[in-house]
């Protein structure tokens, strides 16, 4: 009997053992779980901000008007066109946009760097980051459109033929021209007219080359903007012996930055802004454009 007792006792104590393992064991997996779960949670938050740090980074990194305040200077692409940007006797750029590109640079609180460029390569130079603008007289084609984050329309303007002031009589129309050989810039939207008529042309670094070839005899005519007719050709100009004759078409300018720059925003407001204030018409009448200006 009592050896029976023993081997119950026996009995109930492992059993007992065993319960309170297994007590002991869910107890820690619990605790194992949760503490499982409160490191989870962690990386979990520290995820859901990361993102959004990310992208206020990406923002900056892809803003071209910080990229330009932090380097302190504007770079603006053009070539020699009278009256928008061309150089004084002490070789200062000087014309309307010139003149209001610097006015731009300092309200934005950088210098200006003026840079002359190949009109044909100017989306090449912006998308390649020497030059920050094209700010030149541009028209507004859509091509133009498509390939830069362009401003507001600010000037009118015209593709004009350029000829010899003593044959201009017979060079009147549109059909008279065509069997003129021109002289273009390349890349230009006188270049687009003069393939849209079906002549002849060749084509040179800038509208003032292009003066220059029908003033020497090697172009029968040219093709530039009406605004660089009225400041270079005719009388009390340095091509007293040129005249134009045929308006080809009618445009507007505007100036161009890389694709989804938002200097393009800012030189709206500016341009608003000035415009306002009577200093771009001010800025306009000192070179002979405010017939031209349009309203922003």
């Amino acid at each position: 009997m009592m050896r029976t007792m023993k081997t119950l006792l026996a009995s109930v104590l492992t059993l007992a053992m065993v319960l309170a393992l297994a007590a002991c064991g869910g107890s820690g997996s619990s605790s194992a779980s949760s503490g499982a779960s409160s490191p989870a949670s962690t990386p979990a938050a520290t995820e859901s901000t990361t993102p959004a740090a990310s992208s206020t980074e990406q923002q900056a990194a892809d803003s071209d008007l910080a990229y330009v305040k932090d380097k302190g200077t504007l770079v603006v692409g053009i070539t020699e066109f009278e009256p928008m940007d061309y150089q004084d006797a002490s070789g200062n750029w000087i014309g309307f946009d010139a003149d209001m590109a610097k006015a731009f640079a300092e309200s934005l609180g950088v210098g200006v760097e003026f840079q002359i460029i190949d009109w044909d390569n100017k989306v090449f130079e912006l998308d390649g980051k020497t030059i920050d603008v094209v700010w030149n007289g541009m028209t507004l084609t859509d091509e133009v459109k498509s390939a830069m984050e362009c401003s507001n329309a600010y000037c009118n303007n015209a593709q004009v033929v350029i000829v010899p002031a003593a044959v201009a009589d017979q060079y009147q129309t549109v059909d008279s021209v065509k069997s003129l050989s021109f002289a273009v810039e390349s890349g230009s939207a006188g270049k687009d007219e003069v393939e849209a008529l079906g002549a002849s042309f060749t084509e040179v670094a800038d509208q003032a080359t292009a003066l220059l070839e029908v003033n020497s005899g090697t172009a029968d005519a040219a093709v530039i903007d009406s605004l660089m007719a009225a400041a270079m050709v005719g009388e009390g100009t340095s091509y007293a012996s040129l005249t134009y004759t045929v308006g080809l078409n009618s445009e507007e300018y505007g100036v161009g930055f890389r694709k989804g720059s938002d200097l393009a925003a800012a030189l709206n407001d500016f341009f608003k802004a000035s415009y306002a204030d009577g200093s771009m018409v001010a800025c306009a009448e000192v070179y002979g454009v405010q017939a031209a200006l349009i309203a922003q």
